[in-house]
């Protein structure tokens, strides 16, 4: 299945105190994300019931690339963006290199609710992020190394599946032909 998931939606289907979680949105019994998004980012969740899938989307030595739009503030210039390619120290890991370009904002773009916060003194830019890993908050640690914090983090894509056509909350079910996800 592919949901996209809301911004503040816990990924989880237990319930959380004080936040809606996928159970509030999905009521198929038996399935599970592959990979996670944080609650404050949004986007594209694969779930599914096949633990082999689940670990090949997953795990980052099965390198299944996943595509982030981050907004940012400020405007990064290309040696900043090096970084991303070369692999950033983050203190306690080093991130492997991602893929990272300056984008335009991405049309039929779904407005965030609540919205983000404006700067009229500060510009905003997006980049596309390719990564294959993923680990907590990674993303918006890279962009803070670089002097960008992010802004929106939106997963567009993992592996051949995209967020095109969902809106935020809807999901589809897949055939069995998920069973064919390869690495790139």
């Amino acid at each position: 299945m592919l949901f996209n998931k809301p911004y503040r939606v816990v990924c989880q289907f237990t319930s959380h105190p004080t936040r809606p979680t996928l159970k509030d949105y999905i009521s198929i019994p038996g399935i599970y994300p592959a990979g996670r998004l944080d609650w404050d980012s949004e986007g594209l969740l694969v779930l599914t019931d096949d633990g082999a899938l689940q670990h090949r989307i997953s795990d980052p030595e099965e390198r299944q690339p996943k595509t982030y739009w981050a907004q940012v503030e400020g405007t990064p210039q290309e040696e900043a963006l090096a970084k991303f390619r070369r692999g950033i120290n983050l203190g306690d890991f080093v991130t492997r290199p991602a893929q990272v370009r300056v984008i335009d904002e991405p049309a039929g773009l779904w407005h965030r609710k609540p919205p983000i916060r404006v700067r009229k003194a500060i510009p905003v830019a997006w980049l596309e992020v390719t990564l294959i890993e993923g680990k907590n908050h990674q993303i918006r640690r890279m962009t803070a190394a670089i002097g960008h914090p992010t802004l929106r983090l939106i997963r567009y894509k993992v592996g051949g599946w995209t967020v095109d056509t969902l809106a935020p909350g809807a999901h589809r079910l897949l055939t069995p032909i998920l069973q064919t996800i390869t690495g790139p």
